[in-house]
C-alpha cells in the first residue's frame, strides 16, 4: 500500500511512520515534511501510481491540509476509488470534523499521535472499498452474476 504521509514535525512524522509500519504499512511510506513538496510529487504521479493512502496533517506553514485537499480537487476523478486521504490533527475543532465529513476527498479525521485502532479502521474501509470495486466490475463484465 502505498502511502504519503505529510507531516511539518519531523517528531510526529516519525511517530506516525512507525505507527503505520507496526499496523503492516510494509510497502512504501513516502514522508513528506510540507504539502506544497507533496503535492509537486504527487500531481506527475497521479494517473499511473497514486497513493493508497495520504495521511495529511491539516496545520502546517505555506500551505496547510485544507489548501492541499482543495488543490487535488481538479484531480478527483483520478484519486476517486483509488485513494483514501486522512486528516491528521491535534486539534479537536468541530468545524475541521465537520468540514471533513462533508469533503469528497476526505475520509475521516485521525487524531494524533495516530492511534492503531484508526489505522486499522482506515485499512479496513479501503479494504471494502477495494472489494465492492471488485464486485462491481464482475457484475458489470459477466450480467448473470449479481
Amino acid at each position: 500500500m502505498l502511502t504519503y504521509l505529510i507531516d511539518d514535525d519531523p517528531i510526529s512524522l516519525f511517530v506516525s511512520e512507525q505507527t503505520l509500519r507496526l499496523e503492516g504499512f510494509m510497502a512504501p511510506i513516502v514522508p513528506f515534511t510540507g504539502a506544497v513538496e507533496a503535492l509537486a510529487y504527487l500531481l506527475p504521479r497521479l494517473v499511473v501510481e497514486p497513493p493508497e493512502f495520504i495521511f495529511l496533517d491539516l496545520n502546517m506553514p505555506l500551505m496547510d491540509g485544507w489548501s492541499f485537499v482543495e488543490a487535488l480537487v481538479p484531480h478527483a476523478a483520478a484519486l476517486k476509488g483509488r485513494c483514501q486521504i486522512y486528516l491528521l490533527t491535534s486539534s479537536l475543532a468541530l468545524e475541521d470534523t465537520e468540514k471533513a465529513r462533508s469533503h469528497a476527498l476526505v475520509q475521516g479525521i485521525i487524531h494524533k499521535p495516530l492511534d492503531e485502532d484508526e489505522i486499522r479502521a482506515a485499512v479496513l474501509e479501503r479494504n471494502s472499498m477495494v472489494s465492492a470495486a471488485a464486485h462491481k466490475l464482475l457484475v458489470f463484465n459477466n450480467p448473470g452474476i449479481a
